[in-house]
């Protein structure tokens, strides 16, 4: 027998594979239609920032016409605010301390089974383009069909040559991934940046100005590729079509992406399925990123495989529930020597209850330390107004400096701009939450490790190149 670990890793998950797409499988006799399923992922982009979920200042057309044809959902989130664990936890409907993927740039562990095989159990192709798995990880999760792995997609010419030479008797569970809105933005704005909103947790200068005009028009961009493939997916496929629109976490702005603030993890879920979803419906039911795949599977006729974390919100598409969870949970580990700032969080419908497991350390991301491109363009002019504006300065402390723990009241602060968890009025919340947490993360088997070197409070700020090698002080 082989003592290679390599191989013997490889036959686990292969061996993984198979048991779960076989006890999944429905029986022959009982094998139900199968829509074709195609999901949009934008990359980065923050749920207000849309048409459908109320914004005046972005230009989503695309993004409110689907809305219109379908169901918007109110509460959806991803299991973690960075690109990798988000991503991996959506193929695998496993939380990142039970798939492996915990920091990002960290593929899944060999022996955890992904979720694809499972609907290509089923009958279905099951094809990745684009940006949908991190990296080159799409290799590791059973598609039939992959493209460009990363970065996503800037033109719809692969998705249209795909469709176009497919068999297309088999159903058919296509995932496409557009690059946009991630860093960097574009240097071709079309919004105007004296007329753009700044969010309340940002600091108000005429760089943050033009960058979120920047911000803007890629996420413009991302709406007009969600348009051509919904028209390609229209042109090529049955009706029978469920078609999605997500991102995988917030925007690469403060107090957003790599955060479990809902800026970070609440994110936008749109899906039409004509003539089985009402056009202009709102579900304000509770859905999370490892919930996707098993809905698919049970749309597809399949048994959902035991042991896992999603859940089949199916009852919610086909009318028979209006409640999904009571709660989700989400997790942060860390993105290289960028940002070392692990963090765990429960969410019901109207609290927050965040962890910081080291408060000890500085809160950083590419924003703050990036030598290369990114947000230290604005940065700059953050701490350089945090001299003079007290408002400035407490923004920039907050962002680096937080407290052990964090509670929010989010029907009347969804912003999350006021810590209630020294609020002897909220201690018994505080300690049914932290309850909820330390079980959950027990289950999970969750160990709360460090990956990178942080950054200690009282340490000077170094830059580190993209490659990350560390660059001189701020």
């Amino acid at each position: 027998m082989h003592k290679n670990p390599f191989i013997l890793r490889a036959l686990a998950a292969a061996f993984a594979t198979l048991a779960l797409a076989l006890s999944a499988a429905p029986a022959a006799e009982t094998k139900a239609a199968r829509p074709n399923i195609v999901v949009f992922i934008a990359d980065d982009h923050g749920m207000l920032d849309s048409q459908a979920y109320g914004s005046t200042e972005v230009r989503t057309p695309h993004m409110a016409k689907l809305a219109d044809d379908g169901m918007k959902f109110t509460h959806a989130f991803v299991a973690s605010p960075s690109c990798g664990p988000s991503r991996t936890a959506l193929l695998t409907g496993l939380w990142s301390a039970r798939n492996g993927a915990e920091p990002n740039h960290k593929p899944k562990r060999p022996d955890v089974a992904s979720l694809p095989p499972v609907l290509r159990a089923l009958g279905y192709e099951v094809a990745a383009i684009g940006k949908v798995a991190h990296n080159t990880y799409a290799q590791d999760h059973g598609f039939d069909f992959i493209e460009g792995p990363n970065p996503g997609f800037a033109d719809t010419t692969a998705v249209a040559k795909f469709l176009a030479a497919r068999d297309p008797s088999k159903p058919l569970c296509l995932f496409v991934g557009t690059r946009h809105p991630h860093t960097v933005w574009s240097a071709d704005r079309t919004y105007d940046p004296a007329a753009v909103t700044i969010p309340p947790t940002h600091v108000d200068t005429a760089v943050t100005r033009g960058e979120r005009a920047s911000y803007l028009t890629d996420v413009t961009k991302a709406d007009t590729l969600l348009g051509e493939v919904r028209a390609l997916a229209r042109e090529k496929l049955s009706s029978d079509t469920v078609f999605i629109y997500t991102a995988d976490h917030g925007a690469a702005w403060p107090f957003s992406k790599w955060t479990l603030y809902d800026a970070g993890i609440r994110t936008s879920l749109l899906i039409a399925w004509p003539g089985h979803l009402q056009p202009g419906s709102v579900s304000h039911a509770m859905v999370c990123w490892p919930d996707l795949l098993p809905t698919f599977i049970e749309l597809a006729g399949g048994k959902v495989p035991d042991g896992i974390d999603g859940r089949s919100f199916a009852a919610v598409l086909r009318g028979t529930a209006t409640t999904h969870r009571d709660r989700v949970f989400a997790t942060h580990s860390g993105d290289g020597d960028f940002n070392v700032y692990p963090i765990r969080a429960v969410r019901t419908r109207d609290w927050k209850y965040i962890r910081n497991l080291h408060p000890e350390f500085q809160h950083h991301t590419h924003i703050s330390r990036s030598s290369g491109p990114s947000g230290l363009v604005y940065w700059k002019t953050w701490v350089a107004a945090a001299e003079r504006d007290p408002a400035a300065a407490a923004i920039v402390t907050r962002y680096s400096e937080r407290p052990a723990e964090e509670l929010y009241d989010l029907a009347a602060d969804p912003h999350e701009q006021r810590n209630l968890a020294g609020d002897p009025a909220h201690a018994a919340r505080l300690g049914a939450l932290r309850a909820d947490l330390d079980a959950w993360m027990k289950q999970q088997g969750d160990t709360q490790p460090v990956f990178g070197t942080p950054l200690l409070r009282g340490q000077p700020v170094t830059l580190i190149a993209p490659g990350g090698a560390k660059k001189k002080s701020k």
